[in-house]
């Protein structure tokens, strides 16, 4: 294995961002850490770049290559789809993230069901369209309930889940009137699955796939799944078999391998992370949707649970050596719980002074990944929806849950809210 240093930009300032930074600062290859932007926690771990435009492909690799960066890695989607990865590649540079062809799996709905379906992988029927009133005759032809989505990157947003005919007029509507921007100029209507979701992460190199390990995600903001939809209030890691039977577990790595090896067939090397989100309907898995990066909040509970060093990894994804054996797990539990702002995920205010982050650090297994944080006068407040990303490791599933919780208590800002019920679907 090789042991030279390397310098590392890491791009990205949300809660995976900084859960990525942590686990790449363990590794002995790590040289000097940069964020761009960063947030007001990884600043303390990492030089901050606030002056770089990270979704510009030609910015980035410029950058990079003037401070004889080693490994660029890119957190979120918008720069993946923009085709920063390639950019940086083209200029020597490895780099973590698929390139922009293959970043469409997220970047196009519409790109992802078609790859889908030549992969001959279970997902939900669906039509594109291109205009609201062939969008809409077809939903009045089919009747509610559906699931209208905008075919473009929508920030986590343009996903209508409609229970009635009258719900997916609306949301048809909403996109094409331009509420995503240009994400809605084409739209696709689906069948609704039922059943319980789950998430799989996977790191693949183009040919070989290292499945991660299973977390459940809690996307409703509040207790008991209801009320509108969030980028995500709370996940728990791993996912027990009486919700994701071995059998669920092993059709879901082969749909995520049968994918990658559709895209190298089609000419596309897939190198990065897939990210699958899954419904376990009745009929088995199918998939609801791809995204081409570390999801957020999964990387919070899935990354602390991991032996590997993670720079060795990315590098590997990057240059096509990636094995099995470079990615083991340990054996203890994980829960985070996100802390937001009040009125997230509508309208909320910004600025709060957070206190006793140290403090709940201080218990053991507990880390507190900033999500939405800036700092301002030395002191760290809030600078988005989803705060902070309070994450426990316990060797029992509730151990883990009564110290994440127990840290939540510890932590205050004005109009601090939370899921109290993270993670009781594992217990039930």
């Amino acid at each position: 294995m090789n042991s030279q240093k390397i310098d590392i930009l890491l791009l990205g300032s949300g809660g995976r961002e900084h859960a990525l930074l942590a686990k790449l600062a363990e590794s002995p290859r790590a040289g000097k850490l940069y964020v761009a932007p960063g947030n007001g926690g990884m600043n303390a771990m990492a030089t901050p770049v606030e002056d770089l435009d990270i979704d510009s492909p030609v910015d980035v690799a410029q950058w990079a290559s003037q401070r004889g960066i080693g490994l660029v890695v890119i957190g979120p989607e918008a720069p993946l789809v923009a085709g920063v990865a390639d950019a940086v590649r083209s200029a020597g540079i490895p780099c973590f993230g698929p390139n922009g062809d293959a970043a469409q799996m997220e970047g196009s709905k519409k790109f992802a069901k078609q790859v889908m379906a030549r992969a001959g992988v279970p997902t939900a029927a669906y039509r594109s369209f291109t205009d609201e009133e062939t969008a809409a005759a077809y939903v009045r032809q089919v009747g509610g309930p559906v699931v209208v989505k905008a075919d473009g990157l929508a920030a986590g947003k343009g996903v209508i889940v409609a229970k009635t005919t009258e719900e997916a007029l609306e949301g048809v509507h909403e996109c094409f009137s331009g509420a995503f921007g240009d994400a809605g100029a084409t739209v696709v209507v689906e069948e609704t699955l039922e059943g319980p979701e789950c998430s799989l992460l996977a790191l693949t190199d183009g040919t070989t796939v290292v499945p991660l390990a299973t977390s459940q995600d809690h996307k409703r903001a509040l207790d008991g799944d209801k009320g509108p939809n969030t980028g995500g209030m709370g996940v728990y890691s791993p996912v027990p078999e009486h919700l994701v039977s071995a059998d669920e577990l092993a059709t879901m790595v082969e749909i995520e391998k049968k994918v990658v090896a559709e895209l190298a067939r089609e000419g596309i090397t897939y190198s990065g992370c897939l990210y699958g989100g899954f419904m376990l309907t009745e009929d088995g898995p199918k998939v609801l949707e791809f995204n081409a990066r570390f999801g957020d909040p999964e990387t919070q509970v899935v990354l602390p649970r991991m032996k590997a060093d993670l720079v060795s990894v990315f590098m590997a994804c990057d240059n096509g050596s990636l094995t099995e054996d470079m990615v083991s797990w340990d054996d203890d539990w994980a829960v985070s719980v996100v802390l937001t702002s009040a009125g997230y995920p509508g309208s909320y205010e910004k600025g709060k002074v957070i206190t006793g982050i140290e403090k709940a650090e201080e218990m053991e297994g507990v880390t507190v990944y900033h999500a939405g944080t800036a700092e301002k006068d030395g002191q760290i407040v809030t600078s988005g929806g989803r705060v902070l990303d309070v994450t426990a490791v316990a060797p029992t599933f509730e151990e883990a849950r009564e110290r994440a919780y127990a840290a939540c208590e510890l932590i205050d800002f004005e109009g601090k809210t939370y899921r109290s019920d993270i993670g009781m679907r594992a217990i039930q």
